[in-house]
């Protein structure tokens, strides 16, 4: 008998991971959502993978428009992980938000340690969720702290030369 929603959630909490925000574009309408299930794939071709919620209006959007961008948040970018998260400001995540648009379509946040821009390659369902697979079309990468999320609490990186 598999374990409790409770219980995956208390285990997975111990996992540090990097936050980001994974966006669409689909016509004209755009869409992102908070998402902390991200990896690298393959390095040939270059792959990354993001697992999404099947409710998500982000979810529909990348299955349309076929494109997604993954912008890995900086460490003063918690509001903007609390907005892209929050189910109340689904509509209106991006007022107000800087992004330019990737090659694919999709926006890539401005301020972010690092954006991906990535063609759909392959999806895959997994329960409530589906993978997907993008083919990194091209990067930007900036200097700078990422954020990052543990046990419930957002938090920073600090090299052992920062103490």
């Amino acid at each position: 008998m598999p374990i409790s929603e409770d219980e995956f959630k208390n285990c997975m909490g111990a996992w540090p991971s990097g936050v980001t925000v994974v966006t669409s574009r689909y016509q004209d309408r755009i869409h992102g959502m908070t998402v902390s299930d991200f990896s690298g794939a393959s390095l040939s071709p270059p792959l990354a993978v993001i697992l999404a919620n099947r409710e998500s209006i982000t979810t529909e959007m990348i299955a349309q428009g076929k494109c997604f961008g993954v912008n890995i948040l900086a460490v003063d970018q918690q509001g903007l992980s609390n907005r892209f998260a929050s189910k109340k400001l689904e509509h209106v995540r991006f007022e107000g938000v800087d992004y330019d648009t990737g090659e694919t379509g999709a926006p890539l946040v401005r301020g972010a340690v690092a954006n991906l821009d990535c063609s759909l390659h392959a999806t895959y369902e997994a329960g409530d969720h589906l993978i997907y697979v993008g083919l990194i079309e091209s990067v930007r990468v900036l200097p700078g702290e990422p954020l990052v999320y543990w046990n419930g609490r957002y938090c920073g990186v600090k090299s052992e030369s920062e103490g």
